[in-house]
């Protein structure tokens, strides 16, 4: 019998399996792991896979593998914290910054597999899935579709059907969540939490907003990268963007997704805050229920604020912005000229001026520096 949420929800244990001995067994799709023939054995790896008995021995197998592959192509250092913050038998809803569309989710699953904790859900866009098999491999690693095509009234029940199944995840299966801050990643560098994120999640229980909301055990996550995924593509998008609506050309999150994943990050920094529950009790009684939610905005704004690491070249973006040596003690003359170099050759594209490019890259690492400094 069908099931609510059999259109979106990720795939039970028993239909995981079978996928992947479907996937796995499947001579196109197992050439295709070839790619990774440089550090991995893939015959070997691929009956490791079909051995495994459990979902999550399946994604420690598959998953950490491919994580920690990237990993070590394209960062130099990787930091976690803030662990201790959870609970993992207390489900929860992260709320993050959104810099990537698959490595910031995929670096809290790297995590939790790290202290043997299952994944947490992710929410994926329906339309960054391009085909059949992105969505296998989607469902079978935990992600839910968020469904943003069609009419005005079918988004408007599509909204209604994520916040019944995130509850539903929540409370009934006691599987945590993570989702975006925000509708799409942020593409200046100045991280914002929606408050229509938050109303979204009062949708299933709108009697009592406030109390669902903080049941949900909502937790920022922070991810910094030292070096922005996909910077010149968000920034070109941004000044195309500027007089007219930007219409993304055929394929082009496919690519966006592949330059995320294979770009270079330098170092990454990865954050778990803790809980808001305090907080609630903090909102006054009298306000609207928009002008609460507003204050939870910022409150988990504040927690990514207050964990996002700042690099040297966050301090030499600010400086060149504001024309200033504010931050200078915090780089070195050899840094700044690395990091100008690298500003002048991703400021370099047929169809924009280098100056608004330059004006763009320097607003996504200099944003980050703005709102932690005015905290």
């Amino acid at each position: 019998m069908k099931h609510l949420f059999d259109n979106i929800r990720p795939y039970t244990e028993e239909e995981t399996m079978r996928a992947v001995k479907k996937l796995f067994t499947d001579p196109k799709f197992v050439k295709q792991l070839s790619v990774f023939e440089d550090k991995i054995k893939v015959n070997e790896w691929v009956k490791k896979i079909l051995a495994c008995h459990t979902r999550f021995e399946f994604h420690q197998a598959f998953a950490d593998a491919i994580f920690h592959y990237f990993i070590e192509k394209t960062c130099t250092k990787v930091h976690y914290s803030g662990i201790e913050n959870i609970d993992p038998k207390n489900p929860c809803l992260f709320i993050g910054n959104h810099r990537d569309i698959i490595l910031d989710s995929a670096f809290l699953q790297i995590y939790f597999f790290k202290h043997g904790i299952e994944a947490a859900r992710s929410a994926i866009g329906d339309n960054l899935i391009a085909n059949q098999l992105f969505v296998e491999l989607a469902r079978v690693h935990e992600m839910f579709l968020v469904l943003r095509s069609g009419a005005l009234k079918g988004r408007m029940a599509n909204t209604q059907l994520l916040s019944s199944y995130i509850h539903h995840s929540i409370f009934e299966e006691k599987k945590s969540v993570w989702t975006a801050q925000g509708n799409g990643r942020t593409k200046n560098g100045d991280d914002k939490t929606q408050p229509g994120l938050l109303k979204m999640l009062t949708l299933a229980n709108p009697k009592n907003p406030l109390q669902i909301l903080k049941q949900m055990q909502i937790t920022p996550v922070t991810i910094s990268y030292q070096y922005e995924p996909c910077a010149q593509l968000k920034a070109r998008e941004l000044v195309l963007s500027e007089n007219q609506p930007y219409i993304k050309q055929p394929g082009e999150d496919a690519h966006s997704i592949t330059e995320g994943i294979t770009g270079f990050k330098g170092e990454v920094h990865f954050v778990i805050g803790k809980p808001l529950q305090q907080e609630f009790e903090n909102i006054p009684p009298e306000l609207s229920l928009n002008d609460k939610l507003s204050l939870l905005c910022k409150q988990i704004d504040k927690q990514i604020y207050d964990n996002y690491f700042l690099y040297p070249q966050n301090y030499i973006a600010m400086d060149i912005r504001d024309n200033s040596n504010r931050f200078s003690e915090r780089y070195t003359d050899a840094e700044k000229t690395e990091f100008v170099k690298y500003l002048d050759e991703q400021a370099v594209v047929p169809d924009v001026p280098k100056e608004k490019m330059m004006e763009y890259l320097l607003d996504i690492y200099a944003n980050p520096v703005k709102n932690k400094t005015s905290l």
